[in-house]
């Protein structure tokens, strides 16, 4: 199954939902294509939910970093909802949990949007 994408948004956060395997090729450049396109939209808090997400590699991991970086340089931010087993693990071991906070509930993440980190 390819890369599935939508997006919606809710309290001025935009939400892209994933669902499938995000690998090289065709999925990899969906992806970066939606992602660059609400970034060029004005998105600046983006959830990225990850629980549909069964396989991630490496071009994929590349594009969404990135996209991470580029929403930094401009004020914004990106998190993670819900990442599962084998995507969960290599997020864990290339240590993007401590650079992408991770959240289990959607409600909670929005809400960490308007919250300021503490050190």
């Amino acid at each position: 199954m390819g890369l599935q994408i939508s997006i919606r948004h809710s309290s001025g956060v935009a939400i892209v939902d994933l669902q499938g395997r995000a690998t090289i090729g065709r999925d990899n450049e969906n992806l970066h294509a939606q992602l660059r396109k609400v970034i060029e939209e004005g998105a600046r808090k983006i959830l990225l939910n990850l629980e549909g997400v069964t396989q991630v590699d490496s071009s994929s991991l590349s594009t969404i970093v990135r996209a991470s970086v580029t929403l930094a340089r401009q004020g914004g931010s990106m998190k993670f909802l819900k990442p599962r087993s084998n995507v969960k693990l290599v997020l864990d071991t290339l240590h993007l949990l401590n650079a992408i906070p991770s959240f289990e509930n959607e409600a909670e993440a929005v809400a960490s949007f308007g919250r300021t980190a503490t050190p």
